[in-house]
């Protein structure tokens, strides 16, 4: 994401910000040759305590993480904003499923069913870290480990396994409450959004559609796969729709593939995140819920 000439600091926790964190803060950055500058103080919603400082200089990567690490030794969360961002002028939230708005990867759960979770998760994990460059053919490996499965573990995998993360349930009623174009776009399966459209009640969902056939997942896949570049399309047709552009945004993910969807929008959320999403992000939520997100905007 480029990097703003003078980045607005922000710093979330669930605690009280110590004063010692300042401290630390404002000494790295003396370091740098640089300083920051309060504006306005610490806040606090009743969730979450805010505070917020003006930066002099740019901040590359190095910077923004030596400073995120200083914070994270205090449990508090770190985040750069562009400082001629307009809260107002967001209008769309975009969101990655499995592993950002969901505890789970869906499709490590359907295949746990068969046996074969570790080699699926491996698949995974390998893709979103960005080492499996295609994420299709990445997807196409991993479903067809699921043929044979009784449709009734998708079910059971909702029921049973799904949850939203933390800060999910306030982050989408705070997203709709304020007028907002809510969109889940994933490289998951259509089964999993849809439920989660009529649970949290985002405007827009898309995903990948399995193939089911006698109750039964043949392995593959129906239609065009979503990946990173159709997230990001998705995104974009969405801005064009309401008139507006991707910097109208606040997006949010956690693997590789959401890179492409996040990089140009007007606030880019990594949460519990791989460490190339993170570097990469204005926002690294790591102590925070995805609600702190509210914040941002505000």
């Amino acid at each position: 994401m480029p990097i703003p000439s003078t980045p607005i600091l922000v710093a979330i926790s669930r605690q009280p910000i110590p004063e010692k964190l300042v401290f630390e803060l404002k000494n790295q950055a003396l370091q740098f040759g640089a300083t920051l500058h309060s504006l306005g103080g610490q806040e606090t919603n009743g969730t979450y305590h805010q505070d917020r400082w003006s930066f002099n200089e740019p901040l590359d990567t190095s910077k923004r993480e030596s400073l995120r690490a200083i914070a994270s030794s205090h449990q508090t969360d770190l985040c750069y904003l562009k400082a001629d961002l307009v809260p107002n002028d967001i209008r769309v939230l975009a969101m990655d499923m499995d592993s950002t708005l969901i505890n789970i990867e869906c499709i490590d759960e359907i295949a746990d069913f068969t046996g074969k979770k570790s080699a699926v998760a491996q698949i995974t994990e390998a893709t979103m870290r960005g080492e499996i460059k295609d994420f299709k053919e990445s997807l196409r490996r991993r479903v067809a480990v699921l043929e044979g499965i009784h449709a009734d573990a998708l079910e059971a995998v909702y029921r049973e396994r799904l949850r939203p993360n933390p800060g999910a349930v306030e982050l989408l009623a705070g997203a709709n409450q304020r007028g907002l174009h809510t969109l889940l776009v994933s490289g998951g399966f259509t089964f999993f959004t849809e439920k989660l459209r009529q649970q949290l009640g985002f405007k827009q969902t898309q995903a990948n559609t399995l193939e089911i056939i006698d109750g039964k997942l043949t392995g593959k896949v129906l239609g065009d796969i979503v990946d990173g570049a159709a997230k990001a399309a998705h995104l974009d047709e969405a801005c064009q729709r309401l008139g507006c552009t991707k910097e109208n945004s606040i997006t949010m993910g956690d693997g590789a593939n959401d890179l492409i969807m996040m990089n140009g929008s007007g606030i880019s959320v990594a949460y519990q995140a791989k460490p190339v999403v993170k570097e990469k992000a204005d926002a690294a939520f790591d102590h925070v819920g995805l609600d702190a997100a509210l914040l941002l905007m505000s």
